[in-house]
């Protein structure tokens, strides 16, 4: 299964899925029909799955068009996303299984950016290989999505299901936010010498007009203030002892960043 990242609207990642031995794809969080198409058309290949993370119309902008192209493909999104996603005839919750070329993903229920909002991950096929997780904006390369329809429990919960996953796992975040959220995190968390050595490379690429995702779950958890919420030096920043008290207060000074 290869993954093919395209870029979409003004900073949105479109992540397409290309089974070359069947020479079919599916694709993940579709905010417009276009780039799909087009890469459609250059591998030549039918396109039989949507698999949308949440309802937020830049995931599922490009849902209506792509049906029209490819009537038989699709759509899966989470069970409490029902009415909200265009087209949506599989209705996910944690622990369901979704296949693509030959691989099963295992579907996860992460409410706190929104209610219904679902991951999907790849493990590996064999030992050493990389899984892929398929997060929409539950997480972001040193952050996370806005609250928007959860809560700080929540969305805490989420997280701790993200951060269990293997560290050697893809992260495709539908943002490219990587910098500014960087620059947030060493406003924080500046002695932590990962988080310095992390910034410098991906201001090395954005420099170069380079995507920095995906990026490494390993990575993000010695860097990422959203997955650090029981760091000793973090709570005393926020001068909090509490878990979700420590994630609301980041994720509050974020929003004001």
């Amino acid at each position: 299964m290869q993954v093919i990242r395209l870029e979409a609207l003004s900073d949105n990642y479109i992540f397409l899925l290309h089974d070359s031995k069947q020479n079919i794809a599916a694709v993940v969080d579709p905010a417009e029909a276009q780039p799909v198409l087009k890469k459609l058309a250059e591998l030549k290949a039918e396109l039989v799955a949507i698999f949308n993370t949440h309802h937020h119309n830049d995931h599922v902008g490009g849902n209506k068009r792509l049906i029209e192209q490819f009537p038989q493909l699709v759509v899966y999104g989470g069970a409490e996303d029902r009415g909200r996603i265009p087209g949506q005839h599989v209705f996910l919750q944690e622990g369901d299984g979704v296949e693509f070329a030959g691989r099963i993903a295992e579907v996860i229920f992460v409410p706190g950016h929104t209610r219904a909002h679902i991951a999907y991950y790849f493990p590996p096929e064999k030992p050493g290989e990389t899984g892929e997780l398929f997060c929409g904006d539950t997480l972001f390369s040193g952050g996370c999505g806005r609250l928007f329809e959860g809560t700080p429990t929540q969305m805490v919960n989420s997280l701790s299901k993200i951060r269990s996953l293997p560290d050697d796992t893809h992260v495709w975040c539908a943002h490219e936010y990587t910098l500014k959220n960087l620059k947030f995190a060493l406003s924080l968390d500046g002695d932590n010498t990962d988080l310095q050595k992390y910034f410098d490379k991906v201001q090395v690429h954005r420099n170069r007009g380079e995507a920095t995702i995906p990026s490494l779950l390993g990575v993000e958890k010695r860097t990422n203030p959203f997955l650090r919420w029981d760091n000793p030096s973090l709570q005393s920043a926020v001068n909090s002892n509490d878990a979700v008290q420590t994630f609301a207060r980041i994720r509050e000074m974020k929003d004001n960043f």
